[in-house]
């Protein structure tokens, strides 16, 4: 679904929430070792950037080289263009070999995916049993009553046509996503796990993040621009209502984790011998 997000790489890269530490720190003490992420669908690079400071090396591999044009430059993050499919070989010559990785992560990315197709990579590349896969998404932005009065209806009448079906497991925050793994130890269950993330925050800001939205590109190609001047004007005005230019956004990034135990070791033996 790379396409979806070309024509606005800028916008997303400027746009996107960032994600706290705590959810990085988090994923990183049930990964006995820091040697090695995977972070696919990196998009413009704001997950692989956290995972480099924890990771002595970083693998971020995207479908779109724009998205990939915007990601910082870091000594230990590799950058990978891949295609949306891969073959084991293909996996074990651009990304890695089997059983070498200690996280893999997908950051607003994993409902886009094939999933039968990724979980089978996924487990194929993690070490085992200990290995982890963590897939999150974040909730719709709030900012306060005036705003999120006028985001709510824009969000679900205006917008709501021109997401693509996949986008309903970001609307249940991956509680109904199938995710094949066991937990973690220390946990009873693979999430979704919540944190918090805020941003400081002009109106042009959240304008940019409104204009990133694969839905805000599929509309616009269709003709239909859901930013019109009628709806700026009414977010002007509920965001000037108290006199304060720059706000807090507050989004909940919602994590899936889980390892690759033994029981996904077995099912990875039978998928790769078929595979191969």
């Amino acid at each position: 679904m790379a396409e979806l997000f070309i024509k606005q790489a800028e916008q997303y890269a400027e746009g996107r929430p960032s994600y706290p530490p705590q959810l990085f720190e988090f994923i990183a003490s049930k990964t006995p070792s820091h040697d090695l992420a995977w972070d696919v669908g990196a998009g413009s690079g704001q997950a692989a950037r956290s995972l480099s400071g924890i990771y002595k090396n970083v693998i971020a591999t995207d479908t779109s080289p724009k998205q990939l044009a915007f990601a910082p430059r870091l000594p230990n993050i590799r950058y990978q263009l891949t295609p949306p499919t891969m073959s084991i070989a293909e996996l074990e010559s651009s990304i890695a070999p089997q059983s070498s990785i200690d996280v893999v992560t997908i950051a607003q990315a994993i409902h886009w995916f094939d999933l039968p197709n990724f979980y089978q990579q996924a487990k194929w590349v993690l070490k085992k049993p200990h290995g982890v896969i963590a897939a999150w998404c974040y909730t719709v932005p709030e900012v306060n009553e005036s705003v999120d009065a006028v985001f709510q209806p824009y969000y679900n009448t205006a917008v709501e046509p021109y997401w693509d079906p996949a986008r309903k497991l970001v609307d249940n925050k991956y509680e109904t996503i199938d995710f094949p793994f066991e937990s973690v130890d220390g946990a009873d269950h693979t999430g979704p796990f919540p944190f918090l993330t805020e941003r400081l925050m002009d109106l042009d800001s959240y304008f940019t993040y409104l204009r990133s939205w694969s839905a805000y590109q599929t509309a616009k190609e269709k003709g239909v621009e859901l930013l019109s001047n009628d709806v700026i004007e009414e977010f002007k005005r509920a965001w000037t209502e108290d006199g304060q230019d720059k706000k807090v956004q507050v989004c909940l990034p919602m994590v899936k984790l889980a390892k690759n135990g033994f029981k996904s070791l077995r099912m990875t033996k039978s998928w790769a011998a078929v595979s191969l």
